[in-house]
């Protein structure tokens, strides 16, 4: 035990003791603590050091316009209104549509396209395309990062030629041959599922598949707050309480109650949940790092625009060879325009542009103008710079990350979530049903 803590300790006049604590009120963290009031846990503090709800689902206004860090979108099926039901009624019905810029200039189908990808491409491109894949079926079989699936599946000649290379690495943050091959495996299936030449064959042959069922859904037009602020109020009458924009200093573990030093106060638990990044809990418990978690800091760029645009869909995915921007999304789209102007959102991994937002904007701009894209007036609004925003998932990242899960499970700290699991969550719906699992929460079945 530190001798300088419990000094320390002996001069705190109160000790505040709840029967849980959730470090994190992000999605999973909210989740977190209404599966833990559901148990019978009515006293519990769920802390973080952001000044609001909701983690990474950030958004920033300015002139009328409303833009967000990340994705805005769910599911009227979505797992989360379990939960929170309430939040439906806020949500905005949308029709979005999905593009990519391929490397050849054009707007065209995500993830592949056969039609732009494969016939456009000529008969001598066919037959470099077919060899490739044959290539790698027969000689490259041996599947140790991200590359190498790609490869396998799809053919080197056509990994290139669709941008998808480039796009995996302006997406993971490093080169496909250092993405761990178990990520790969986990979260890159839509390759053998949809790219591969067999089964967009089979697909074009065939009439499409019905539309899903769910209703697709955007966040309230004035934003996220107004629609996390009714899941706090849920769990604030069931017993909850939220400590925002607070700095967590330490967790010493007495016996077997947990003391979070939060400025010149303890929290007091004997159950503790981790949704924070590893690395940060790992450094409150002053336990020694053995590996780095690399994480993404993500710029996004808030932009109003009067011209002509270049293409249909809503959210463009860049697979091109050049630019440093990986997805826009058009708010405007499911909003309506604001100031008679369109307004998007770019994002942009900040270590790709030396981590200037000056320098990201004067890329977007080089490479949307090179491809004939936003013809007319774009102006820059604003931008925002956030860490953490996802894992990099380096070739024996998650190995690492699993070590470090089960110190803190040894300490008795449960850690879980898109941070506490070091585990992509591209949706709302993930990040709600691996907290479930982790609680063990039973849905119920009809």
């Amino acid at each position: 035990m530190n001798d300088a803590y419990l000094q320390n300790l002996q001069q705190i006049t109160a000790i505040e003791e709840y029967d849980a604590i959730v470090l994190g009120a992000g999605v999973s963290g909210l989740v977190s603590a209404s599966i833990l009031t559901g148990q019978g846990q009515s006293h519990i503090l769920v802390v973080d050091e952001y000044d609001h709800v909701g983690g990474n689902h950030i958004d920033w206004s300015s002139q009328g316009y409303t833009f967000d860090i990340g994705s805005l979108i769910f599911q009227d099926d979505s797992p989360l209104l379990t939960h929170f039901p309430e939040l439906l009624s806020l949500y905005v019905p949308i029709e979005p549509s999905w593009g990519r810029l391929n490397p050849q200039g054009m707007i065209t189908d995500y993830p592949i396209s056969m039609r732009d990808d494969i016939v456009r491409a000529g008969a001598a491109e066919i037959i470099r395309i077919l060899a490739s894949v044959l290539y790698a079926r027969l000689f490259q079989r041996g599947m140790r990062n991200a590359k190498e699936f790609a490869r396998y599946w799809i053919g080197a000649r056509l990994l290139w030629r669709s941008g998808l290379e480039s796009y995996m690495k302006r997406f993971y943050g490093i080169a496909p041959e250092q993405i761990d091959i178990d990520l790969a495996r986990k979260r890159m299936l839509w390759i053998s599922e949809h790219a591969s030449l067999p089964n967009l064959v089979r697909r074009l042959s065939k009439p499409k598949p019905a539309a899903p069922s769910n209703r697709q859904l955007a966040r309230p037009k004035a934003g996220f707050a107004s629609l996390y602020r009714l899941a706090t109020e849920r769990l604030e009458q069931r017993g909850v309480r939220f400590e925002l924009g607070v700095k967590m200093n330490a967790i010493e573990k007495i016996q077997d109650l947990f003391h979070l030093k939060v400025g010149d106060r303890v929290l007091a638990t004997r159950r503790l949940i981790s949704t924070i990044p590893i690395e940060q809990a790992e450094t409150l418990c002053a336990m020694e790092r053995r590996q780095p978690l690399e994480t993404i800091t993500l710029i996004t760029l808030y932009f109003s625009f009067s011209g002509a645009r270049g293409f249909l869909q809503s959210i463009i995915y860049n697979f091109s060879h050049d630019g440093a921007w990986k997805r826009l999304t058009v708010y405007s789209d499911f909003y309506g325009r604001a100031n008679e102007r369109e307004y998007f959102a770019a994002e942009v991994l900040a270590d790709q542009v030396g981590g200037s937002i000056e320098k990201a904007e004067a890329d977007f701009r080089d490479h949307v103008r090179a491809n004939g894209l936003f013809d007319g007036d774009l102006k820059l609004e604003g931008g925002q710079i956030l860490t953490n925003a996802y894992p990099i998932y380096r070739r024996g990242a998650a190995q690492h990350a699993a070590e470090a899960i089960k110190r803190l499970g040894t300490f008795g700290i449960e850690s879980f979530g898109r941070h506490g699991a070091f585990n992509y969550q591209p949706t709302a719906r993930v990040s709600t049903i691996d907290a479930e699992t982790a609680l063990g929460f039973k849905r119920e079945t009809h």
